[in-house]
């Protein structure tokens, strides 16, 4: 494939398919780990050394990264180049060029005449960066391009897939699951099929197009049940608390060992001594044993109040990644059936409606949708995870 002495990576049977194909567009649905960063750098580096402009665009800088890091690796080895890290161009002496560029702003990628392209992780990308920007780019060359991505829903993205299997001569799509990667360990995708939400397992290691991917709570409906309405013999007690005082709610949420909510109490403009008060009542009324509290701003302070009653409150710092673990754990409670609910419309809405979106950073972002409310949504996953710690590890209370 290439005329000098390069030590090119291994491909595998899938990778080496990919690459020998004709079709002047290829779109990669793939799974996690399945070498797409491999096969596109030497597919890079190929159109270089023959003279051609390749570039590599990734949704952000951040994650363009990765193919900039691989690119960089391979053309170290080749004698005369010139690599400008400002600009993350790899210059040769074939007169090719590699050049690795971000989609967060379209336009910055207009006016360029290219021979061949990636777009790394395409389903983040912006339609448009392909449709004005990028797809112009490869016309005036009849250049080639390699789409790739996890799959994100049903989006442009799955639009060019579906272009792929339709019959289009200069269009052909694969679907490449982790497991077709022979390199990968099958214990480690059978560990992430335990841990991971049934949708995300199915999008980041089957490569699979889910239709509601969006959304992060499913069989939210087949989990409700009717409360008791007090506390059972033998049945232990936690709560869950998200603070809030005017616009958004404070909401407890209590919940027994085996993973029932049995209570939840909801309200907003209300001074911060009688919110104190009512997690007291209802914390006595259930003989709460441990109390896991959300301490963002507001939060700190009434901890220290409760504590200072000898309440057995606990602290939950929110950050993105303690967020998305709290999320992923009730996820996988309702997919396996493992938690109760009480059959209240504003929390059902709230849990149908919560969304996770992919960051370009590739991290998962935790939310309501816009003009909505999710403190139903956080209380109910702290009470979970304050019930998981209580059986799992005994608090220090």
């Amino acid at each position: 494939m290439l005329t000098l002495n390069v030590t090119l990576p291994t491909l595998h049977a899938g990778q080496r398919e990919v690459a020998d194909h004709p079709a002047r567009f290829k779109v990669l649905a793939a799974g996690r780990r399945w070498g797409k960063t491999r096969l596109g750098t030497l597919m890079c580096l190929d159109v270089a050394l023959n003279g051609g402009r390749a570039w590599w665009v990734a949704p952000s800088y951040p994650m363009a990264t990765v193919g900039w890091r691989g690119i960089k690796h391979l053309a170290k080895q080749i004698p005369g180049i010139t690599a400008r890290e400002v600009d993350r161009l790899i210059e040769l002496p074939s007169g090719g060029s590699i050049q690795v560029r971000s989609a967060d702003n379209p336009d910055s990628l207009r006016g360029e005449g290219l021979d061949f392209l990636i777009i790394d992780e395409a389903a983040f990308v912006r339609e448009e960066a392909w449709t004005e920007a990028l797809r112009p780019a490869l016309s005036d060359r009849q250049g080639r391009a390699m789409i790739i991505s996890t799959p994100k829903g049903r989006n442009w993205f799955w639009r060019a897939y579906q272009r792929g299997v339709s019959g289009d001569p200069e269009w052909h799509s694969w679907k490449l699951p982790t497991a077709s990667n022979p390199f990968i360990d099958p214990a480690e995708i059978e560990a992430a099929r335990r841990m991971l939400p049934e949708t995300i397992f199915q999008q980041e290691y089957l490569a699979e197009f889910i239709e509601d991917a969006g959304l992060v709570f499913r069989k939210v409906r087949q989990a409700t049940w009717v409360p008791p309405t007090k506390p059972e013999p033998g049945r232990r007690y936690r709560m869950g608390v998200d603070w809030a005082q005017a616009n958004d709610w404070t909401v407890l949420t209590v919940i027994d060992d085996l993973r029932r909510v049995v209570a939840v109490d909801r309200f907003n403009q209300i001074a911060w001594d009688v919110q104190r008060g009512r997690l007291r009542a209802l914390a006595d009324y259930w003989h709460v044993e441990g109390i896991w509290a959300e301490a963002n701003s507001i939060g700190g302070p009434n901890i220290e109040a409760l504590q200072a009653e000898g309440l057995p409150v606990r602290g939950f710092t929110t950050t993105n990644e303690s967020k998305q673990q709290l999320m992923v754990a009730l996820q996988l409670a309702f997919e396996r059936g493992d938690i109760r609910i009480p059959d209240d419309p504003v929390l059902i809405a709230e849990l149908e409606a919560f969304e996770a979106t992919r960051l370009p950073s590739g991290r998962w972002r935790y939310e309501a949708p816009a003009g909505m409310h999710d403190d139903m949504v956080i209380s109910l996953a702290l009470a979970y995870e304050a019930c998981q710690r209580a059986i799992g590890i005994l608090w220090d209370f």
